[in-house]
């Protein structure tokens, strides 16, 4: 393990078929006013706004709707939403829904009180919150993301073309959240699966970095071979509760800061994958899908040593008679046939990108350092284009 760490995670995860009453445990811990948070209206299709509706009033709550969080979730979005918590004086904001709702909930519980434009001081200078912080629960009916037991908030500003996420520290992780697979499963598949590589993309941030003999990568391994087999039986049967039981947990698992501990983690795909987001308001699992092979084939040889383990440990590679390279390669040849299976999106043209939008995207993309390689500008495009 590298270096030193702290580890603490605030979040209180109530997690099953049962798992909503956890909400009645919870509410009696905050003021009367809750702000509940969704996004386009599917949870009053599916029954779960009525159940969510209902405790709240046996609870005594005074309840704010905040609707219409996008996929995407804007600054205008959040403008709007921090003028919402202010004015009816919020004590909870619930996030009713996947990632987006729970990274807007996020976004507006530090900015609500900002003194300063939130955007510039959060997603472009990242500072600390140094204001009230109104708390944050949330009742999950998308995984992928991680934001129901993370810090992190994704911010799209359209007119500046980034999409730009910042990870808070405990103090604005949720304090409680809800995860009931069955809600889970009237998904589309296009969303389902693209929440899939999702998970397997954050696992991959934190894993594709360093080399020393790291128990996080035994767990990031672990994590791996589960979500390959449950996403594949997801897949046939959506509504597995076996198989989306244990995605829903690994989603939780991938990006609640537990394995990224003793690692520098990478994050360079996400930040290409942000950058075409921010372009194309294109599916984020499907931008991460795009961008993924293209990216990792390019930085192999600075990290063979782990791609060949990643070959070898998830998907079973025989090491018989192949030099390291060629090991390492057929591991991402397996990854491919996967995502392939799965139907993820495999070229970023199939989002709407063409060629006259790469210096754009490669501008947008932030370089992060803590993978094999630091790219820079030429890199960027070099990897976009093979991604077209």
């Amino acid at each position: 393990m590298l270096g030193d760490f702290t580890y603490c995670n605030p979040t209180k995860l109530y997690f099953g078929e049962n798992a909503i009453n956890g909400l009645r445990l919870q509410l009696p811990n905050y003021g009367k006013n809750v702000m509940l948070v969704y996004g386009g209206g599917s949870i009053k299709k599916n029954g779960i706004y009525d159940e969510v509706i209902s405790i709240l009033k046996e609870c005594g709550k005074n309840i704010i709707e905040d609707a219409g969080v996008m996929p995407n979730p804007t600054v205008e979005k959040l403008y709007e939403g921090c003028k919402i918590a202010k004015k009816e004086n919020v004590d909870l904001i619930l996030a009713v829904g996947g990632g987006s709702v729970c990274d807007y909930a996020k976004a507006v519980s530090v900015s609500a009180y900002c003194d300063e434009d939130p955007w510039d001081k959060y997603y472009l200078r990242m500072e600390d919150v140094d204001n009230k912080i109104i708390p944050v629960g949330c009742v999950l009916t998308m995984v992928g993301t991680g934001s129901e037991m993370n810090g992190g908030s994704v911010i799209t500003n359209t007119q500046q073309k980034l999409k730009i996420g910042h990870v808070f520290g405990d103090n604005v992780m949720p304090k409680f959240s809800i995860l009931n697979p069955i809600y889970t499963f009237t998904l589309p598949e296009y969303q389902m699966v693209a929440g899939f590589f999702d998970i397997m993309s954050h696992i991959l941030e934190q894993y594709f970095s360093g080399e020393d003999d790291n128990t996080s990568d035994y767990i990031m391994e672990g994590l791996l071979k589960s979500l390959i087999h449950s996403s594949r039986i997801a897949l046939k049967d959506p509504k597995n509760y076996e198989a989306r039981s244990n995605i829903m947990w690994i989603a939780t698992w991938a990006l609640n800061t537990l394995v990224a501990k003793g690692k520098t983690t990478d994050w360079e795909v996400h930040m290409l994958g942000q950058a075409v987001g921010a372009y194309t308001n294109a599916t984020h699992g499907m931008t991460l899908s795009a961008v993924s092979l293209p990216y990792y084939k390019f930085i192999l040889p600075y990290g063979l040593k782990k791609f060949k383990r990643f070959a070898i440990n998830v998907w079973n590679v025989s090491q018989d008679d192949k030099s390291d390279e060629q090991i390492a390669v057929e591991g991402l040849k397996q990854m491919e046939n996967y995502m392939r299976q799965l139907g993820l999106v495999m070229n970023l043209s199939k989002l709407g990108v063409k060629e006259s939008m790469l210096d754009g995207i490669a501008d947008a993309t932030l370089i992060m350092e803590g993978g094999y390689k630091i790219l820079n500008h030429d890199d960027i495009i070099s990897i976009l284009k093979n991604a077209l």
